[in-house]
């Protein structure tokens, strides 16, 4: 590791030179200098700069050391082909952990690297502060070195077939456990359980004591709820873990591996707009505030121009809408009004705001707030306007699909937005009864929520479910505004209307 700045290490790759290395790590001493002055509160950060390839690695995998699966693999050669064409580029990769890690790429320029060294500080402060990283595990990359040790000596004990097919099933349903914080760090035990009951029986593994998982058990009959789980359990991973009936110890020990991971990305899912946009607020602020050459403010506003740009009809950019929210907030906070909008209280009397609160404001926001709180409460309908902002729909013309303007009415485009971050557009699946018609089965139901299920999808995942239940798996729903049973049995899916 190279020299220790302000408590943030650096490590250059090979093709960086002495002088370079030099540079560097002086301006890096600079950028740290200006966001601790501007009150930004951030873990030591490690830098490495490191080739292109270990860039994308690392955005496939998500983060260092993590097991082997091929859709991590199929991900990278994704990326990469996006970034030798010129379609996408990655500047950086951070990681919430303490000290913070973070990956700069070695083709960048100078200016480059001070802009993302910025932009990291930035998602540096925020992971150490918003409430919904309270709880994720600091030093997760040591976790999944030794989560990827276990998948590996389980490959070795039972054959590598065998392992990734069984991963392939955990992944399928890596999504499927409620992202709530009480529920997703803290799984409740079995009725009847105690908390950290003794285990019995001799270990399989040398790695037991890593984890505190429950074998399933039988309580005492006066304590045994009449249905398995007692009531609707969004988390599937969790339930299948601690109930399937007839998994080996090592296929409990991954579901609860992919559990772990997913709750450690599961903050950074829940807050991408706020995250991206605190981030790049401050590489604006630190950047606008360093001694620039004119060819590095071009430079500069060109990356920034670019990192910011609207993004496509299909799609929002989440640095643009975040930064612009962020931005908007410290105006109307410094006393700055919005010419687009009269805001009222409940009274429905205009607000006076003190002058000169917009810094502390969005602090306080960046702290308090998740992606769905910060669009509901500071997406105006000034900024819808000024960001061109709209909901579509694809209709028929002359025998061909064109896309049209829906609406433009601010109110619905922010509820669309949000419509959509419901469970990460992910569907809402809960676990029923773990033993459906008294015959073992596992009943699951779709909160419905006018959007039908895609079934080539459901009918894989639902396979895949199945092969870790062993016995038939049913899925209530609603296809074509009937309610229906989805049922397979590992080799063909039915349905039944209801």
């Amino acid at each position: 590791m190279g020299d220790l700045i302000n408590g943030t290490g650096t490590e250059m790759g090979e093709t960086m030179n002495r002088s370079d290395r030099e540079e560097l790590e002086k301006w890096i001493e600079i950028i740290v200098e200006k966001a601790a002055g501007y009150g930004l509160d951030f873990y030591p950060t490690h830098f490495e700069v490191v080739p292109d390839y270990i860039i994308y690695e690392l955005g496939s995998y998500g983060l260092p050391a993590r097991f082997s699966h091929w859709t991590f693999g199929r991900d990278y050669h994704q990326q990469k082909t996006m970034y030798e064409y010129g379609m996408s580029k990655i500047y950086e990769i951070v990681f919430n952990t303490d000290p913070c890690q973070a990956f700069l790429m070695d083709g960048n320029s100078m200016l480059a690297h001070k802009f993302v060294v910025a932009h990291v500080l930035g998602h540096n402060d925020f992971f150490k502060n918003n409430l919904y990283f309270e709880h994720t595990d600091r030093r997760m990359i040591e976790k999944v070195r030794l989560h990827a040790n276990r998948i590996r000596r389980y490959e070795e004990e039972f054959g590598p077939q065998a392992v990734e097919d069984f991963l392939d099933a955990a992944l399928s349903i890596e999504y499927h456990f409620d992202t709530g914080l009480t529920t997703a760090f803290r799984r409740k035990k079995p009725a009847g359980e105690d908390e950290k009951p003794e285990r019995t029986g001799p270990s399989r593994t040398e790695f037991d004591d890593l984890w505190n998982m429950q074998q399933p058990s039988q309580p005492p009959a006066e304590h045994r709820p009449a249905r398995i789980p007692a009531e609707p359990d969004r988390d599937l991973l969790g339930f299948l873990r601690d109930y399937a009936p007839d998994l080996a110890r090592w296929q409990r020990d991954i579901l609860n591996m992919v559990r772990e991971e997913m709750i450690y990305f599961i903050p950074q899912m829940r807050t991408k707009i706020m995250n991206e946009g605190w981030a790049s607020f401050w590489h604006e602020r630190i950047l606008t505030d360093l001694e620039l050459t004119p060819q590095e403010h071009l430079e500069f506003r060109r990356l920034h121009s670019s990192v910011l740009s609207p993004g496509s009809r299909m799609s929002i950019n989440p640095y643009y809408v975040g930064y612009n929210m962020f931005h908007d907030i410290e105006c109307r906070w410094n006393g700055e009004p919005d010419p687009d909008i009269e805001e009222t209280n409940w009274r429905g009397e205009p607000i006076a705001r003190a002058a000169g609160e917009g810094i502390k404001k969005i602090f306080e926001v960046r702290r308090e707030d998740n992606d769905v709180a910060f669009l509901r409460k500071y997406l105006t309908g000034g900024l819808v306007k000024r960001l061109d902002m709209y909901t579509y729909r694809k209709e028929e013309v002359d025998g061909e699909q064109v896309w049209r303007v829906q609406d433009t009415d601010w109110r619905k485009v922010r509820d669309t937005m949000l419509a959509g971050m419901t469970n990460f557009g992910i569907p809402v699946i809960e676990v029923e009864d773990g033993d459906y018609r008294l015959r073992g089965e596992l009943l699951l139901s779709h909160a419905y929520d006018g959007k039908a299920l895609d079934m080539d999808y459901t009918a894989r995942t639902m396979r895949y479910i199945q092969s870790i239940w062993k016995r038939p798996v049913a899925l209530r729903t609603v296809l074509e505004e009937r309610n229906v049973l989805l049922i397979h049995d590992g080799q063909e899916l039915q349905k039944e209307e209801l």
